[in-house]
């Protein structure tokens, strides 16, 4: 009997044992959040980084991992990454696949920890234009305050403890402001006219790297994590729409639409389809290249500005003047600057190749726009057949079927008497049963108030005399 109570017993014990292991293993798994950045840090980047980290924190995830390779990109794009990496609950790992330089450098320094990939490197923070040349100080201060800022966040004696593996922290605030500076002087680092450059083993040596590892699943093994499971960012839906909308070849079609909308309209009688065809290709054009920062609210305001200007200038003002050349400029100015990176009209960031690309994408655009518009236009409107046919006329009247192009009821006013509702020098308007006509007097001069007698009607005026 006792042996049975035993065996009961130990089966228990092993049963209890299996159930700790299980629930030990489970609760030692590891949820990784992998964020790629692997293009120039501008606005898609730091929507993607924001995006990235509220479903890490939504996921409770226990480690967010950026796999990086970038040459740089805006500044300030770069700074709200890294705000946002420092004030991370979630422990932030950088695993820089092969470069971080630049803007690059900046957002890995931030991380909690930094991992390089053999042949990588990370440094040359200066700030320069798209054409590689350096820009001027006050740029450069701003990047070193942040640089050195950044470091300092990490300073001290920090302990990171990732199960077994333990790393000892300090980033020398001086070796991160010599990466945007080559006048920061460094004994056995760096000399005065060179801006650094760390490879893995010198990152290693100056604690700007904490190991050097091939792979994601070599990083995370030197963390210590061994059972783990990767969730990795995808861009959602908008981000690909944004990414398709901004391309040049689709923004020439987008301009296209916008002009055929609006010349359409102007063919049709009333607010129909064409302009709500012009508005959504306008707002399709606009508003990516304003999510990307390209596109400034006071650019926008210079093309709606300029389509105001040309409505004037069609439906107010007779001929075409002043107001429609500068509608027209200001409209094409709004079109061409939203392309383009650059802040008011200062173009020393903005590479000429990116200036040739916007320009000609707008010239092209709008010729093609307008060619295809009049083209379009004489099938739709013209042809005998087709959704549109009744919006135009295709019917010829002809004087021999007793069509005429003046309105012949002048003719009925021979005879009647009325009076000058202006004067007649010898033209002017003569008032007759209460309505106004224009009127020639066929003798000298009628003053206003006068009676008149109307003595003939040709050409849908009226010749009076004095009665």
């Amino acid at each position: 009997m006792k042996s049975v109570f035993l065996a009961i017993l130990i089966f228990l014990v092993s049963l209890s044992v299996g159930f700790a292991q299980n629930a030990d293993t489970t609760s030692t798994k590891k949820l990784v959040y992998k964020l790629n950045i692997k293009e120039n840090i501008a606005p898609a980047i730091w929507r993607q980084t924001n995006q990235a980290f509220a479903e890490a924190d939504s996921l409770n995830a226990d480690l967010l991992l950026i796999h990086m390779n970038t040459y740089g990109g805006t500044v300030l794009d770069a700074d709200s990454i890294r705000t946002k990496i420092i004030n991370s609950k979630i422990p932030v790992y950088v695993f820089i696949d092969n470069n971080a330089a630049s803007a690059g450098a900046l957002i890995s320094i931030a991380c909690d920890s930094i991992f390089m990939r053999k042949g990588g490197s990370i440094g040359a923070a200066t700030v320069v234009n798209q054409t590689g040349q350096k820009m001027p100080d006050k740029y450069q201060s701003y990047m070193r305050s942040i640089m050195r800022a950044t470091a300092e966040s990490h300073g001290g004696d920090t302990i990171i403890t990732a199960q077994d593996t333990t790393f000892k922290w300090f980033r020398d605030p001086k070796i991160a402001e010599a990466m945007v500076d080559e006048s920061v002087y460094i004994p056995g680092i760096i000399d005065t006219g060179k801006v650094l450059t760390f490879t893995p083993s010198e990152a290693v040596k100056y604690g700007f790297c904490e190991g050097i590892a091939e792979d994601v699943p070599e990083v995370l093994e030197q963390i210590g994590i061994k059972d783990y499971e990767i969730t990795e960012y995808k861009p959602t839906g908008l981000e690909k729409i944004i990414g398709f909308l901004v391309n040049p070849f689709v923004s020439g079609i987008l301009i296209m639409a916008i002009l055929g909308g609006i010349y359409f309209e102007m063919q049709t009688p009333g607010i129909g389809f064409p302009l709500i065809i012009a508005i959504i290709a306008a707002f399709a054009y606009f508003a990516p290249l304003y999510l990307e920062g390209l596109a400034a609210n006071w650019e926008i305001l210079l093309f709606l500005v300029g389509l105001i200007l040309i409505a004037v200038e069609i439906f107010v003002l007779p001929g075409f003047g002043v107001a429609g050349i500068l509608g027209i400029t200001l409209s094409f100015t709004g079109l061409f600057l939203s392309l383009l990176n650059n802040i008011n009209f200062d173009f020393e960031g903005v590479h000429p190749d990116r200036i040739m690309t916007a320009l000609m994408t707008v010239i092209v655009a709008l010729f093609g726009g307008f060619t295809m518009s009049l083209i379009v236009s004489k099938y739709i409107f013209t042809a005998e057949s087709g959704a549109f046919k009744n919006l135009s006329l295709h019917s010829v009247q002809k004087i021999e079927e007793g069509f005429v192009g003046v309105d012949t009821s002048s003719k009925n006013l021979v005879g009647k008497e009325g009076i000058a509702y202006t004067v007649l020098r010898p033209s002017g308007k003569v008032k007759i049963e209460g309505k106004i006509y224009d009127a020639v007097a066929e003798l000298g001069m009628i003053d206003k108030g006068d009676p008149v007698k109307v003595v003939k009607a040709e050409a849908a005026q009226v010749y009076v005399e004095k009665p």
